[in-house]
This record gives C-alpha cells, structure tokens and sequence, in this order.
C-alpha cells in the first residue's frame, strides 16, 4: 500500500505568511521585523503598559525537567522481541531434462537437473504476551515459516513453536521452547477506550538494526477499506513504524499494549507517518483460541449478507446520513435468522457501539466471545427494534482436506469440503456447492495456471465435484484435456485446459 510522496516544504513556508496568503520568501519577511521594531518608540507608555506579555513558564523542579517515556519504554521494551522465520524453497527443475534425450548427453549433473533448495528468510517483531513465553506477532512475519527463533532484548534467542496462524486477521501465536523461566510480559489495554490525539509508543526492529522505539499519536481509529485483511478496523498513527516492525507493540503511556503494528502507506518502503495496527481487542479474540488449544481462531457466525449504505439508498430510506449496515439477504436457520433478522434491515450498533459500515459491523461483531449474545440496533421501516443474537460459531462438517500432488492443472492445491464455517471462513456465499480451494502452493502449477484461494470447483470434465474425494478421484485419472468449472467472487468461470 503505497501513496505518491508529498512535494517538499520550501524553507520559507514554514515562516509566517502575510499578505493575505501570498508567498513571502524569508528576506521580506525579516526586514517587516526590522522595520516593525522602528515603530516600537512611536507608541506611548500608556498603550504598552495595557499590552500584556506571555512570558513562557521555565520547569520548576527537576521532575519536570527529566519528563520523558523512559519509565514507559522501560516497561515494555522487554515483552517485545524479534522474529526470524525461515523455510525452505525448492526451486523447480527445467522440465527439458525430463527428456531421455537430454539426459544422454547431459547427464544427471548439469545444471537444472537437480531440483534445487534455498532457504528464504523472513525478520519482524513480536510482543510477548504471558509469561509463559506467549508471543502474539503477524501472520505475514511467518507465513509458510518452517523454523521460527525469536530473540529477546537481552540478545538470548530460543526456537519457538507455532501454535496458530489466522489469516483473516493477520495474526499469529507463538510460544517458546524450552522455555522454563517467567518472561516479561506486556498487559492488554482496551483499544476501544483510546482516543484521536492520544499519545503513543511503536517499538519494534526496524530493518533489523536493532529494538527501537519511536513516539506519535494516534491519528485515526476505525480505519477501513486498507486491503489487509478480513477485520479491516485499524488504529493509525504516525509514530514511525518501517520494514521489520511488523508485530511489534503500539503501547500507550501506561505501558499497556492498544495494538499490533501491521502496515504502513509507503512509496519507498520507509515511515511517512502513516501506519496502522491491529487493535488489542482483536488480539484477544485469537490468543483466546490459541490457549484453548486450537488450531484455528473461534468466532461467532452471524449468516447473514451486508452491504454498505450508499447516498442514494440513505436519500431512499429517508435516513439522514449514510450510514449502517443493510441487510441483503440471511442465511436459513442462521443466527441471525434466529434472531428475526430480515431483508432490508439496518443495522445500527452492537452492544453499544455505533456501527458505520459493514467492515464495522464485522469487526465489532468478530471480536465478541463465542457463547452468550449480542444485542443489536435495528432500524425497520423507519421503527427502531432491539435484535439479540446468538453468538454461536458456524457448523462445521468434515472437511476431509486433501492436497493434489498428481500431474494435473490442479498440483499444488489443499481443498475442503463446503461447510458454513467454511464458507464463513472464507467468505464465500454458504449456498454456493463443491468444493473450495483453501491453499495454493507457491510455484506449482495450480499457482502458474492461476488457481486463488476461496475458488470453489464446480466440476472438472463434465464430473460435478461435490466433495474432495470426487476431485481427488477426477485428478487421478489421465486426460487429454482438462474442463474446469469454478465459482470466484459469485462469478462462474469455465476454462479448457491442454492435459
């Protein structure tokens, strides 16, 4: 996520301007001091003694004069450490030397016979959580990792192990091995009680040059539509944070941790003071997952389709501003369809907490505890009711997750049964059938030929696919050619395929 740079600040405009806004260059500008400071004499005594002067207040004691963060970095610098994430990466052999010809007059150690490995390394931050040795970090840090160390502020390393990678928000948990000792760590602060101005600390290793801290304010809250992830609600602030910070702790002055750094809007890659963590409140949601034991992050399931709320439908619904989230359609038997949920309805808040969009409303709505029940504003018909639902995680079925390896288009693909939870996971719309794509190995043919995440395969050769025994029984078969059906963004795509 990049912005164009901003045009540098001449010297002289950061001089006050006169004229009525017209640019003064600085020589102009210190000669109307000097010709002002002639004038001075010219007024009488009376006029200068009403003038009163602001004369700025020294530091009375040396308390105030040794104000700084200090006893805030002090306190958690320590909870924030390095990561390094590695993996292996095979690079593909030319297919050329598959050939028997080939291989009669080259021989099996020319260069591209062998498939060769390298290993590909990865630096962010993490922020240590529970003594323990919890570290919560971002997904993107160790994404496809096979070996993860972290480094603490005293230069130890350890090995850690992983215990949850969650996409959809960004996020992962870590824990280290071996660890038999009480580790610093940083308490969650409410990141819904923080507020635009407030002051705030990003710590982190930027460029891997070491644990720095650096200071700013929070600059926004509830930040949408940045393309992160599925919870886009992010905390902005200009405190910079650059490459190697990912992870790190967005910490307010009583030490607290208000947030994960995740981002920047950058041209070169460096701070421009736009940066964007994800807030402690959705941290909770998946750490709590995390120490239940589970690989996958647990939460309510709402079933039912929103959109945003456009001028021209608020001018329609005769609202004043547009704002809320539109029901478009609801799932059967869904929790919202519990609820009495209906068609057309606009939600305006959840438990509280005023909702603008349908980003809001799934941010709010997703970092609810699983269990109990969530009251929601509802404007119907003009009429204002009160909506309680459910908070109950969608159905699961069996997935039955399978990885094609066969000579196929579809090599390199981990593809489950469609579920709700599934679907819910995903994204995708819960009456839709076959079976989705879940992962595509980087550099396999399924990547080349453009396979995504979130497809949905219809059928393959006129052979409806219903669940991933069907397609794994399909791709074991020779074909000369290859007929594909898939869904993606409710769209049906079909595509022939040479075998």
């Amino acid at each position: 996520m990049t912005r164009p740079k901003a045009p540098q600040t001449p010297i002289a405009a950061a001089l006050p301007l006169f004229n009525y806004g017209l640019y003064i260059s600085p020589m102009p500008y210190l000669l109307r001091i000097a010709a002002a400071a002639l004038l001075v004499p010219l007024f009488s005594a009376s006029v200068l003694a009403q003038a009163s002067v602001t004369v700025p207040r020294l530091p009375q004691s040396r308390a105030e004069i040794s104000l700084s963060f200090a006893p805030v970095v002090k306190k958690a610098a320590p909870a924030v450490v390095n990561v390094y994430a590695s993996r292996i990466v095979k690079q593909a052999r030319n297919p050329l030397f598959d050939d028997p010809f080939f291989r009669q007059f080259f021989g099996d150690q020319f260069p591209g016979t062998q498939n060769r490995e390298r290993v590909q390394k990865a630096l962010g931050s993490g922020v240590i959580v529970d003594p323990s040795g919890i570290i919560v970090t971002n997904y993107h840090v160790i994404e496809h990792a096979d070996q993860v160390k972290v480094a603490l502020i005293d230069k130890r390393e350890f090995e850690a192990e992983i215990l949850l990678r969650d996409q959809r928000s960004d996020l992962a948990v870590l824990k280290i091995k071996d660890g038999h000792e009480k580790f610093p760590a940083l308490e969650f602060g409410d990141s819904d009680a923080i507020e635009v101005g407030d002051l705030v600390l990003a710590i982190g290793d930027p460029f891997g040059v070491g644990q720095t801290v650096t200071q700013g304010i929070v600059s926004a809250l509830a930040r949408t539509n940045i393309g992160i992830n599925d919870y886009s609600f992010f905390i902005q602030t200009d405190a910079a944070i650059n490459p190697g910070n990912s992870g790190g702790a967005l910490v307010d002055l009583s030490g607290h941790l208000v947030g994960i750094n995740t981002a920047i809007y950058s041209q070169s890659g460096g701070s421009v003071g736009i940066g964007f963590a994800i807030p402690a409140n959705m941290v909770r949601v998946v750490l709590a997952s995390a120490l239940s034991g589970g690989k996958a992050v647990k939460r309510p399931w709402f079933g039912a389709k929103l959109q945003n709320v456009t001028p021209e439908i608020a001018e329609s619904m005769g609202l004043k501003r547009p704002t809320g989230a539109l029901v478009a359609d609801v799932d059967p038997g869904s929790p919202a369809a519990q609820a009495g949920i209906k068609v057309g309805d606009l939600i305006v808040s959840v438990d509280g907490q005023p909702i603008d969009d349908q980003v809001a409303f799934g941010y709010r709505f997703g970092t609810k505890p699983v269990g109990g029940t969530a009251q929601l504003a509802v404007e119907r018909g003009g009429k204002a009711i009160t909506a309680r639902v459910k908070l109950a995680s969608a159905p699961e079925g069996a997935r039955d997750e399978i990885t094609i390896g066969s000579n196929t288009p579809f090599a390199g693909i981990k593809a489950v049964n469609l579920s709700p939870a599934v679907a819910d996971e995903l994204r995708l719309d819960t009456s839709s059938t076959g079976v989705a794509v879940t992962d595509v190995a980087e550099g396999s043919a399924a990547q080349n030929i453009g396979f995504r995440r979130g497809d949905i395969i219809v059928s393959v050769n006129d052979k409806k696919i219903e669940k991933t025994r069907d397609l794994e029984r399909v791709t074991s078969e020779r074909a000369r050619s290859w007929k594909i059906v898939l869904k993606r963004g409710g769209r049906e795509i079909s595509v022939v395929l040479r075998g």
